[in-house]
């Protein structure tokens, strides 16, 4: 649930951070908490909004040391592991989006997820990510958007997946460097901790130069194949 409370503890394992840095956090105020008596808790839709920003946010060596601290999980998300090609398909890529607005976008998007057969309502996933966009902008630098529904409700698909969209010309989405996309990225996960983990991969791809190869890529099997070369790459660097 959205709401559930979560202990020091809980939220330190669901972040992959120490407590004592959890802890230091919370007592900043740099992270979303709530005192009870003396006992710290997180409200986990709070802190899944955090986390998703602060992994958006990531850059260089504070990025490759959070993707480094996953650990499996019954779907593998250990950093060793191929995660984002392995939720997407062909079928899952769309080279000419179109539209000319967020909210455009987000509908053509939601029209996208449609395709995989894993979506069980597109009205529901489509608010979603507008509740999202309402809350601050997914874009990030370099000229993509990683779109994803506010909350991650595991009724809402049959399995994770990602989608990857490309608009003719880049448009404005909110990037934090004022800079325009024209890549779009919509992750549909079930579950809070694959998300979180996706987010991670695939910003350290973007920032690896994925973006420039989507943006060559003729077809959606193209950019599939382009997305399953960066993610092999990515797997094969020491360290």
């Amino acid at each position: 649930m959205p709401h559930t409370l979560m202990s020091l503890e809980e939220a330190a394992e669901f972040l992959h951070i120490d407590a004592s840095d959890l802890r230091a956090f919370a007592v900043r105020g740099d992270i979303p908490c709530e005192l009870q008596g003396d006992r710290l808790s997180f409200r986990r839709g709070r802190l899944k909004l955090w986390a998703s920003q602060r992994i958006l946010g990531l850059q260089g060596k504070p990025l490759a040391d959070y993707h480094r601290r996953g650990k499996p999980r019954p779907r593998d998300t250990s950093p060793d592991t191929a995660i984002v090609s392995d939720l997407t398909d062909p079928e899952f890529m769309e080279p000419a989006i179109q539209g000319r607005s967020k909210a455009a976008v987000l509908r053509a998007m939601t029209a996208v997820a449609e395709r995989t057969g894993y979506l069980y309502d597109p009205d529901d996933l489509l608010e979603g990510l507008r509740q999202r966009e309402e809350l601050c902008s997914t874009g990030i630098e370099g000229g993509a958007a990683v779109l994803h529904p506010r909350h991650h409700d595991p009724y809402m698909f049959e399995d994770s997946f990602l989608c990857i969209g490309r608009t003719p010309s880049a448009i404005p989405f909110g990037a934090p460097d004022g800079s325009k996309t024209d890549i779009f990225f919509l992750v549909c996960c079930q579950d809070d901790r694959i998300h979180l983990h996706v987010l991670a991969r695939l910003c350290l791809l973007c920032h690896g130069g994925l973006l420039n190869d989507l943006r060559a890529a003729a077809s959606g099997r193209e950019m599939f194949d382009t997305l399953k070369t960066a993610e092999t790459a990515l797997l094969a660097r020491p360290g």
